[in-house]
């Protein structure tokens, strides 16, 4: 990839260079319309170009599939606005008329250390937040924390961080990133990558009324770029199950907003029934959906290679936050710590002006990425259709940060106003829940034909047997 653009290209050049790299079928792009302009958020990064784009490519491949049935290409229709306002879905939830409880935890956020460089902290999750104050050897208080970092160096910590299995980083400029020998290995990676893992027979899409009509998905996912992606799949209309265990922290209000369209059951991995009782439902299963760490579910004997040799034909989706090359493949990461490690947080603080880290006004990557992954997964989809294998797609937070960067930068993008819940009303729509009563946002993309809707309701964790409807 090339350096950065000074101003944002078109967008429907943006989402014209990714459909064709997929390999998808170029005359398709003349059946999208994506209406608007940047700014529409407060950013200095073309954030909105890039919510249209992503949106829009999940959009326009299901038209595919639509297509791919029944000979008829439907328009598809992604305002940029509307697509950015769904980038910040989780922050215009409501449950029962009252916003959703703030997640966050207390010293979660960034902090200056003795070398007067700035870390990010990722303590949301209580095995993190417990394993920095051990590391810190302080109590759970932003200002011991504060004052245990004054003897450490920024990447020192960052290090010792990472050896223990916690989620935090330190904060790099972009030519610092580039530089990096992970910044280095993402240069040599695509935005994503679709590979055929091994020949299968071809397999017509099994009739429906719907795009993803009779496609059943595996969604072993959480917090929000995985469950995105598994969101936007059940928006057209395929059959998606969460899968999660008793014993795994979650965010709620992400569960809500993120589960809208899906089943949801719970399986212990560490027990011997419940793999096999996974195993009975990847038999069944068209897309396997995952964002633990690199490693971890292979381990369990979950891998794309073994997951493959249960289910010939099967679209494995893969996510990680720093890419699975270059020595951070195996580190856990979240959008906030990408965009801090990889340069948007020193970039944003100098464009505003500001001495402390600014984060862009969204969960960028996160969404992104989410959508990236489901334009995959059904692009996959649509080869196994065509000339049959077993796939595998592969997304990074880090790499779709890469692509945000490369989309350039607005000129007094930052004195955009921040739309709130109230600016945004137009774009929300209720529904009952398992939750209560939701306001939420719409799907930013309308297809003329197949238009995106959630047929089943936001419920708990664990509220379904692990079994695929009938």
């Amino acid at each position: 990839m090339s350096g950065p653009s000074p101003v944002p290209p078109p967008p429907l050049d943006v989402l014209g260079t990714l459909w064709r790299e997929a390999g998808q079928d170029a005359a398709a792009l003349a059946h999208v319309d994506l209406p608007g302009a940047e700014p529409v958020l407060p950013a200095s990064f073309a954030v909105g170009t890039a919510a249209q784009a992503s949106i829009a490519a999940a959009a326009l491949a299901a038209a595919e599939l639509w297509q791919l049935r029944t000979g008829v290409r439907q328009q598809v229709r992604v305002p940029m606005r509307d697509a950015a306002v769904e980038f910040r879905s989780e922050r215009y939830l409501r449950v029962d008329r009252q916003p959703a409880p703030e997640p966050w935890d207390k010293i979660a956020g960034t902090y200056r250390c003795g070398d007067g460089r700035w870390v990010r902290l990722h303590t949301n999750f209580p095995h993190h937040r417990n394993g920095v104050l051990t590391l810190l050897k302080c109590e759970h208080d932003r200002a011991a924390v504060e004052r245990a970092l004054q003897g450490w160096t920024a990447e020192t910590f960052e290090t010792a961080a990472a050896q223990a299995g916690l989620a935090v980083t330190a904060m790099r400029r972009f030519d610092e990133w580039d530089a990096h020998p992970q910044g280095q290995a993402l240069a040599r990676l695509p935005v994503l990558s679709i590979e055929k893992m091994a020949d299968t027979p071809a397999e017509r899409l099994p009739a429906a009324q719907r795009p993803l009509g009779g496609i059943r998905v595996l969604d072993l996912t959480r917090v929000i770029a995985g469950p995105v992606c598994g969101r936007c799949l059940a928006a057209h209309g395929a059959d998606v199950l969460l899968i999660t265990a008793p014993h795994l922290p979650f965010f709620l209000p992400l569960v809500i907003d993120t589960g809208r369209g899906k089943l949801s059951a719970q399986l212990d991995l560490r027990d011997e029934p419940a793999r096999e009782r996974l195993k009975e439902l990847i038999h069944d299963a068209d897309v396997f959906v995952q964002g633990y760490r690199p490693g971890a579910l292979g381990a369990l004997g979950f891998g794309p290679e073994e997951v493959a040799r249960l289910r010939p034909g099967i679209v494995y989706v893969s996510l990680s936050a720093y890419g699975h090359r270059g020595p951070w493949a195996g580190r856990r990461g979240f959008d906030s710590l990408v965009q801090t490690a990889s340069g948007f947080n020193a970039a944003e603080a100098e464009a505003a002006g500001v001495s402390q880290p600014k984060p862009l006004p969204a969960q960028a990557l996160d969404h992104a990425s989410g959508y990236l992954m489901a334009f995959g997964a059904m692009t996959a989809l649509a080869r196994r259709a065509h000339e049959g294998g077993s796939w595998h797609v592969r997304v990074s937070l880090a790499q779709t940060g890469r692509w945000v960067r490369g989309l350039g930068r607005i000129e007094g993008g930052l004195d955009r106003s921040d739309p709130g819940f109230e600016d945004v009303r137009d774009r929300l729509e209720e529904s009952a829940s398992g939750f209560g009563q939701l306001t939420a946002t719409r799907h930013a993309a309308e297809l003329a034909l197949t238009p995106a809707r959630w047929s089943r309701p936001s419920v708990p964790l664990g509220t379904h047997e692990p079994r695929w409807p009938e």
